[in-house]
C-alpha cells in the first residue's frame, strides 16, 4: 500500500521528497522479482499460478505479502554484493514489506523466496 511505500522511502532509501515515480519503481522491483521466473530460463522455473496454489494453503487465506531486498533508490549506482543469509534477512524484515503490516505480530503459513543472480540452490 502508498503508505508501506512512503515509510519504505523515508526510511530505508532516505528520500526527503518521494514522488510516484519512486514509489514506482519500488512497486515495479518487485514485481519485476517476482515475476522473473516466468520471463527468464532457469533451473527453478515456475508460473504465478502455481506459485500460488503453494502459497495458498486455505482458499479464504490468499492475502500476499511482498518483502523486497535489496532496496535502491531509484538511479542508483551504488551497490555491494550481498549474501543468500543477508538477503533472506532483509526480506523478512518489517522495513522491507510493500504492506503496512508488521509480520512480527503474525505468523507465515506459507513463504516464498525467490533469488536472482549468481548462486547455487546449495545456497
Amino acid at each position: 500500500d502508498n503508505e508501506a511505500l512512503y515509510d519504505i522511502c523515508f526510511r530505508t532509501l532516505k528520500l526527503t521528497t518521494p514522488t510516484y515515480g519512486d514509489l514506482n519503481h519500488l512497486v515495479s522491483a518487485a514485481m519485476s522479482g517476482v515475476t522473473c521466473c516466468l520471463r527468464f530460463p532457469g533451473q527453478l522455473n515456475c508460473d504465478l499460478r502455481k506459485i500460488a496454489v503453494n502459497l495458498v494453503p486455505f482458499p479464504r487465506l490468499h492475502f500476499f505479502m511482498t518483502g523486497f531486498a535489496p532496496l535502491t533508490s531509484r538511479g542508483s549506482q551504488q551497490y555491494r554484493a550481498l549474501t543468500v543469509p543477508e538477503l533472506t534477512q532483509q526480506m523478512f524484515d518489517a522495513k522491507n514489506m510493500m504492506c503496512a503490516a508488521d509480520p512480527r505480530h503474525g505468523r507465515y503459513l506459507t513463504a516464498a523466496a525467490l533469488f536472482r543472480g549468481r548462486m547455487s540452490t546449495k545456497e
